[in-house]
């Protein structure tokens, strides 16, 4: 007698509570991470709701205790590109770009649990969203200079909003913010307790007191502790109000505090040509129109990557596959990064909508 094969466990659950919908993420073993198919499916249960008049407000979480959501599946772009065929990797960004502004114009309250680790995809999929929770266990980040990346999903987009030049700062270090740095940073809307969770999702799915979903969250709210960015600001806004990273850099090590100078032993470590780019992507995304201008940005940088910039697959290999965390950049030195170089990367932008 054989056994029949086990049914794969679902990669996103959807159901409705009563008057809410609810979308978790269900990849726990990988931290939520997002691959095509994933991205599909919450695009069409979204869809689906839009349509449904007993949907009322819709909660995106994930499951296990690690995070909401790790990132987007870049073991699959690295293969891809090793393969030859960097174009492949258009649909992904394509889709998740289209869900990105889906989220951030749903005409229905999305609320967004950023419980634990939300970076890179995580932070397209929770921060756009309406409502934007964080708890003690949060931990956002956009890390993409550490592969020799950028920030996208309308990473650069929030960055860009956020105070002074804070931004800048998390865009080029990948510094990971607590839920206090997320709500001033303007990631995050509101700080819930993760053992209120549950409750809180009980609670938008039944007719609370409050007539809307932010008065529900704000039910469950607690103060920020005082924010480490914040008090950072005289010496973050000072360093990367610079031109050029090297001068970043070069600021960094003139400060007085010790928070600078290890700031910039970190930034030693990361990919010269991804900073460059991220610096210019933030302060560009300041200007732009609105968030699918951004994500436009972002698609023509995500293509430049994989078609043109070593870096990318150098990065994935050291912090992914081989794991020996030792880069080699190219260039590696933070000054042979030229403006010119940095101005080709948005030379092939496209002028066209990604999506219908």
């Amino acid at each position: 007698m054989t056994e029949s094969p086990a049914t794969p466990e679902p990669t996103v659950i959807s159901r409705t509570i009563d008057r809410l919908g609810r979308i978790t993420l269900n990849r726990p073993r990988a931290i939520n991470a997002l691959d095509l198919d994933m991205i599909r499916q919450v695009s069409a249960v979204l869809d689906d709701w839009d349509q449904d008049s007993d949907v009322e407000v819709v909660v995106i979480d994930g499951a296990g205790e690690r995070g909401l959501c790790a990132g987007g599946d870049v073991r699959s772009l690295y293969d891809q590109i090793m393969a030859g065929h960097p174009d492949d990797t258009a649909a992904f960004f394509r889709a998740e770009y289209a869900m990105n502004a889906r989220i951030a114009e749903y005409p229905k309250p999305i609320v967004a649990l950023a419980d634990g680790i939300t970076m890179g995809g995580g932070i397209g999929l929770a921060c756009h969203a309406a409502i934007r929770v964080v708890t003690e266990r949060s931990k956002l980040a956009m890390p993409e200079t550490r592969i020799g990346f950028t920030p996208d999903v309308g990473g650069t987009w929030l960055l860009a909003r956020a105070p002074g030049r804070v931004g800048e700062y998390l865009g080029v270090t990948g510094t990971v913010m607590d839920a206090a740095d997320a709500v001033y940073a303007g990631f995050a809307d509101h700080v819930v307790p993760s053992d209120r969770l549950d409750d809180l999702r009980d609670a938008l799915a039944a007719r609370t007191d409050s007539p809307t979903p932010t008065g529900t969250v704000q039910l469950f709210d607690q103060a920020p502790e005082p924010s480490r960015l914040q008090a950072a600001r005289p010496w973050i806004d000072d360093a990367f109000s610079a031109d050029t990273i090297d001068e970043v850099v070069r600021r960094l090590r003139a400060r007085p505090e010790p928070e600078a100078s290890a700031t910039a032993d970190v930034m030693d470590a990361l990919s010269p040509t991804g900073m460059a780019v991220t610096l210019e992507a933030v302060r560009r995304a300041r200007v732009l129109p609105d968030l699918r201008a951004d994500l436009v940005q972002d698609y023509g940088l995500v293509m430049w990557f994989g078609r043109t910039q070593p870096d990318l697959v150098e990065g994935i290999r050291a912090q992914l596959v081989d794991k020996d965390r030792n880069p080699k950049w190219s260039p590696a030195a933070i000054d042979a990064v030229t403006p010119e170089m940095v101005a080709a990367a948005f030379e092939h932008t496209p002028s066209l909508p990604l999506w219908g």
